[in-house]
């Protein structure tokens, strides 16, 4: 059994099973965050476009829902762990949606 049938069994004491559910709502997690990211931010950050990372995670989470785990569940997170540390840092510190007020940081904190 794969995909949405292994999510859906409830197999709570399996812990594939918890693996299963984490890594989906990983990548959904990074999927709906690179949707609501602006798309000048992509190009002004002078990473791939939006479209791009949103066609990337997308697929990745599709093949998760339709296959489980497997080999295309790594290459999918290894695409969603690399927009997490690499792409949405950067993209965030040219919007300044870290909630933080950038003007009265020094290079060790807040002043």
């Amino acid at each position: 059994m794969g995909g949405v049938g292994q999510v859906l069994v409830l197999d709570y004491l399996n812990p594939f099973w918890w693996l299963a559910v984490a890594i989906l709502g990983f990548k959904l997690f990074a999927l709906v965050d690179a949707a609501t990211r602006r798309e000048d931010a992509y190009r002004a950050a002078d990473k791939k476009t939006k479209g791009f990372w949103l066609a990337l995670l997308g697929i990745a989470f599709g093949l998760d829902l339709l296959f489980g785990l497997g080999f295309l569940t790594l290459a999918g997170l290894v695409a969603a762990i690399v927009y997490m540390v690499d792409v949405r840092p950067a993209i965030r510190a040219l919007t300044n949606r870290g909630g933080r007020n950038d003007r009265n940081m020094g290079p060790y904190g807040p002043w």
